[in-house]
């Protein structure tokens, strides 16, 4: 295969591959690598790099399986995660270029559950200030370009995410949602994102706060952006469960009962009288459901 085939495998078959030993962490770590530095000029997807320890990391999970000792469903897989998630030695920003100095000592649930189902976290990809826009553009960091026409954006606020996975930069990415941050630029880059319930995944780590955990925050959802729906699931599996808040709390979700898409049913929401949409995108809305 060409390095540009393998760097748009599907997380899962990727990872099987380092699993199998066709491919070692570090070679795979070096591909993504090498397409960031090579590719990322005009789409500035990847802004927050840390190739010399994702190289140490990938080292260390080939080690691992060379041991024969047991590797977790991620194990040796190269990724990026949402610049608003905390990993040590990192900065945090969401895009404020007076917090360019904001770095934490400690990971994210986020990227201490990747990292422990064997992930190598390789950098952080770019979001809008303060995460809030369906674009992806801060002071900091500059603007982050659809890969796919370098003159539109990638959508938002998880823009960077959602742009290093088209690009092939990334495969797979930690993001974050309210109101379409995961959705929003999915759709826009033509990759797959998912916001889960409320709750199931911790938002420990996603702030701007160093010092300590924070507890939720109403409506945010942290989860999973991918090239393939399959990707999505195991993602979820891996990430899901209790923060330091709810330790108490327990995670058992159903498989769902459905195999096909004729199977599912969809609710449409095309206006509110509290906050009235424009008839031409509502009727659009109608239109395709």
């Amino acid at each position: 295969m060409s390095d540009a085939d393998v760097a748009f495998l599907p997380a899962r078959q990727l990872a099987e591959r380092i699993r199998k030993k066709q491919l070692t962490s570090l070679e795979a770590t070096d591909l993504f690598i090498g397409r960031i530095e090579a590719r990322d000029a005009d789409i500035n997807a990847v802004v927050v790099r840390d190739f010399d320890r994702a190289r140490d990391d990938a080292r260390e999970r080939d080690r691992q399986l060379a041991r024969g000792d047991g590797v977790g469903p991620l194990h040796g897989l190269p990724m990026t995660i949402k610049e608003q998630y905390h990993r040590a030695g990192l900065p945090t920003t969401f895009g404020y270029p007076e917090l360019a100095r904001n770095v934490p000592r400690w990971d994210s649930d986020m990227a201490t559950a990747l990292q422990a189902a064997g992930a190598v976290i390789m950098g952080k990809t770019n979001v809008p200030l303060g995460g809030a826009d369906f674009q992806t553009y801060n002071d900091l960091y500059g603007t982050t370009n659809n890969p796919w026409d370098r003159s539109r954006a990638p959508g938002g606020s998880s823009g960077g995410s959602a742009a290093a996975l088209a690009a092939g930069f990334t495969p797979l990415e930690a993001g974050s949602d309210i109101a379409g941050s995961i959705r929003n630029p999915a759709h826009f880059c033509g990759v797959y994102g998912h916001k889960p319930t409320w709750g199931i995944v911790s938002q420990c780590g996603h702030t701007t706060v160093l010092k300590h955990p924070t507890p939720d925050v109403d409506l945010v959802v942290c989860g999973p952006l991918a090239r393939t729906p399959e990707d999505l699931a195991q993602a979820l599996r891996v990430v899901a469960g209790p923060s330091v808040w709810n330790s108490g709390w327990r995670l058992d979700l159903p498989a769902p009962a459905q195999t096909r898409l004729d199977e599912f049913r969809v609710a449409v929401w095309p206006s509110d009288d509290m906050a009235p949409v424009d008839d031409e995108i509502a009727d659009r809305a109608r239109m395709v459901a």
